[in-house]
């Protein structure tokens, strides 16, 4: 299962349910890294999709602790109902927020983080793949900036035991 996100220079991710900084590009990057793909996302991040309704264009997989329907989504209540909704789709993106990374955290082999060299105050985190034992940055993109505002797109991949080892 894979993930993306995008973080600030302290790993923040938003704060009070919304992304403080917002790039064109990486709005488009995540476009082209999930169309056509299955994304689990929780309730609450998706309430702050345009029409607080599913992504176009993916299947969306909901986790939440409510008993609820989502039109346009299936809806899971659990990480390993989660786990398991992802396996039966070809390919599977999680895209937040913060409770739903951590819990999915044990499932990711591979993150496509978006850099973005600012820290505004942050009341959710990422975890710091940079310091994570068993991750590591596999590509990264030349720095670039839009109206003034630094950034990068990394591909991060969790190391299998015999690639640790030296």
């Amino acid at each position: 299962m894979e993930a993306i996100v995008a973080v600030f220079s302290d790993w923040g991710i938003g704060s009070e349910g919304t992304q403080q900084v917002v790039l064109r590009a990486d709005r488009k990057h995540f476009r082209e890294v999930t169309e056509g793909c299955a994304v689990l996302v929780g309730r609450k991040t998706m309430e702050d999709f345009p029409g607080s309704r599913p992504l176009k264009g993916r299947k969306n997989i909901v986790i939440t602790r409510q008993d609820v329907e989502i039109e346009g989504a299936e809806v899971v209540h659990s990480a390993m109902e989660a786990a398991v909704a992802a396996d039966a789709c070809e390919r599977c993106l999680v895209i937040g927020g913060a409770s739903v990374y951590r819990q999915m955290m044990p499932w990711l082999d591979t993150v496509y983080v978006t850099k973005i060299d600012l820290a505004p105050p942050s009341d959710s985190f990422f975890v710091n793949l940079d310091a994570s034992p068993g991750w590591i940055c596999r590509e990264q993109s030349p720095w670039m900036e839009e109206n003034g505002v630094r950034y990068c797109f990394c591909t991060y991949v969790r190391l299998r035991k015999q690639e640790g080892k030296h």
